[in-house]
């Protein structure tokens, strides 16, 4: 009679046992597909912030050319240093560091100021197959915003025999006394111009 009662148990606890095991495996499943989604929203988020920066640091540097072929004038400094004089195209810097990060971005030129681009990146890849519904099919997106920011102060020449001087710019990350006479060594791209991503709102 009791072995006969040790069999039933083991038959009863038989059912019970695949139920635990499947839904260890269920949940085992469902964090593998939270990681791959979160991966590819990271994946979104890295291609959309390097294709936000590269288009912004190409424009830097194209204002940096501008401001060195008219430093000797002084009155068109703040302009440049306001991302003026110069066009906007860098977004095909951004599509090209978007690729590399295996996603695609639209790019768009920021209104106002700071100057910069405001970028949203897709990845290529899907999440891939998983449990959750859809997922096959699904890619991420992410947005972000790079500014160009100006790194300098200075005070325009007045009137008199100081007219023919050059400002002083004071950077931040140094000071340059300007010699019209010797121009020879100027400040770099990093040195006149802040780039940065600003506050972002991300997507899944």
């Amino acid at each position: 009679m009791t072995q006969v009662r040790r069999h039933s148990d083991a038959g009863q606890a038989f059912p019970i046992y695949i139920t635990v095991v499947a839904g260890l495996l269920f949940l085992a499943f469902a964090f593998l597909a939270v990681g791959q989604a979160g991966a590819n929203r990271n994946g979104a988020q890295t291609a959309a912030d390097a294709a936000a920066l590269a288009a912004a640091l190409d424009t830097r540097d194209q204002l940096t050319e501008e401001w060195v072929q008219n430093v000797r004038d002084p009155n068109k400094w703040l302009d440049i240093f306001h991302g003026l004089g110069v066009p906007f195209d860098g977004c095909a810097r951004a599509d090209q560091l978007a690729a590399q990060n295996d996603a695609t971005v639209t790019c768009t030129p920021l209104e106002g100021m700071p100057p910069g681009y405001q970028v949203e990146a897709t990845t290529n890849k899907t999440v891939g197959d998983s449990i959750v519904p859809g997922t096959e099919n699904k890619r991420s997106r992410a947005p972000a915003t790079a500014v160009i920011e100006s790194a300098c102060e200075f005070v325009l020449p007045g009137e008199g025999a100081d007219a023919d001087l050059l400002p002083t710019l004071t950077c931040d990350d140094g000071k340059w006394t300007l010699d019209p006479e010797d121009l020879t060594d100027l400040p770099g791209p990093e040195d006149l111009f802040d780039v940065h991503l600003a506050d972002r709102q991300t997507n899944n």
